[in-house]
């Protein structure tokens, strides 16, 4: 009866596990070329972590290419240390699934992750609701690792050549505001408001040529209402 009763349990964990990675996330994108095709670039932060040295006090900044072009990110977030990992066209698909890879090597105060190419227009966008599970994805998996480190996301931010698909953009802010009511250690940068004018459209004089990518003007806002959250939520 004892070998019968330990046999259900092993058939059941076997269940639970298969389930559980059925359900992962990011299970569906593990052999998407998308994700695959970004390998070079997750093994050039490998390299550089192997010949770079940080303090265990430092702030990783990591996501998609808003912060990769931030070339004056460790002026501008001083006193701040930086540990720079920014990807150009980065989704929180891919993220998700490099996410240890990017992460794991370091020990850092805080990470702060800005993301925002899931949503664009394009057939292949995702839902709001998978934007946020997601980002709930990684966030426990810095949590996994390191429970006691603050994540802060940076809201998507309403940009003139995005902007058809603020609103879903705009609920995909909303869930990951929800989450981080919920979550502890997690919390949302706000951005929206400051770079919408009084009209409640993007601010163009904010953003580079190609109505996507923050400007120096841009960048310097970023980094007011950055520095403040880092100053509010860290001791």
């Amino acid at each position: 009866m004892y070998q019968l009763s330990k046999h259900k349990i092993i058939i059941f964990l076997f269940s639970f596990l298969y389930f559980a990675i059925a359900c992962s996330p990011i299970a569906k994108y593990k052999s998407d070329p998308q994700v695959i095709n970004w390998e070079k670039d997750i093994r050039e932060f490998e390299i550089r972590d192997s010949i770079e040295t940080y303090s265990p006090n430092a702030i990783l900044f990591t996501g998609s290419s808003s912060i990769r072009l931030w070339s004056s990110i460790s002026t501008d977030m001083a006193p701040y240390e930086v540990i720079h990992r920014g990807y150009g066209g980065a989704k929180l698909s891919d993220y998700a699934f490099y996410a240890k890879r990017i992460i794991y090597p370091h020990k850092f105060k805080a990470m702060v992750l800005f993301v925002a190419n899931d949503i664009t227009g394009s057939e292949q966008d995702k839902t709001p609701e998978q934007v946020a599970r997601l980002c709930q994805y990684i966030v426990t998996t810095v949590h996994n690792k390191y429970p006691s480190v603050p994540v802060f996301w940076i809201e998507i931010t309403p940009t003139p050549s995005r902007w058809k698909v603020w609103p879903k953009i705009n609920e995909a802010n909303n869930r990951i505001k929800e989450l981080s009511k919920k979550i502890p250690n997690f919390y949302v940068i706000e951005t929206t408001a400051s770079y919408l004018d009084a009209n409640g459209v993007p601010r163009k004089e904010l953003f580079r040529e190609d109505h996507l990518h923050l400007n120096q003007e841009g960048y310097k806002l970023w980094t007011d209402i950055i520095t403040k959250a880092l100053n509010q939520n860290l001791k």
